[in-house]
This record gives structure tokens, C-alpha cells and sequence, in this order.
């Protein structure tokens, strides 16, 4: 896997696959249950675009160290990716 289309292309299928390892027919969106916990726990008012944008920085964090390793990459545009979708239905509620 070496351009971006393919990557994209990967990233696309894991979010396809997630929904269906967790049986859930509109695809698996924890984030939202994810910020919530985390609100209650720590006092804050994290979004879920937040969430989402969290985890790309991860990846992107990870990939500066060790080895290149193309899930960092893949995850990583995965996660923009739900970001994005959770920012349009934030901005359509």
C-alpha cells in the first residue's frame, strides 16, 4: 500500500469492517459514548469531532517514532475522516 488512494481505500474498508465485528448496522460510532464517559470523568466538554481529532494525532504522533508502519497512516486518515462526519452532523443539529 503506497499511494494515497490506496490508503484511503484501506481506511474506508476498516470503517466498513468495524460495523460489521460490532454488529452494528449503521456503522460503529463508540466516540460519542467515548467523550461522554470521558466528560464525566474529568469535568471537561470534549466533542466528539474532538475525540475523533484526538485519535488522528495519535497516529500521527506515533508515526514520527520507530519504523514507518502504514496503519498509523491508514488510522489516521480513517479517523479525519469520522471527524468529519461527526462536524456535519454537529453542524446540521
Amino acid at each position: 500500500m503506497n499511494t494515497a488512494a490506496q490508503i484511503l481505500t484501506a481506511a474506508a474498508e476498516d470503517i466498513c469492517q468495524r460495523a460489521a465485528l460490532r454488529d452494528q448496522p449503521a456503522g460503529e460510532r463508540s466516540m460519542g459514548r467515548t467523550v461522554a464517559a470521558f466528560n464525566a470523568l474529568h469535568g471537561t466538554n470534549l466533542t466528539e469531532v474532538q475525540g475523533w481529532q484526538f485519535m488522528a494525532l495519535l497516529k500521527h504522533a506515533r508515526s514520527t517514532g520507530g519504523k514507518h508502519h502504514p496503519d498509523d497512516y491508514q488510522d489516521g486518515a480513517a479517523y479525519t475522516a469520522l471527524a468529519g462526519e461527526a462536524a456535519a452532523h454537529e453542524a446540521a443539529a
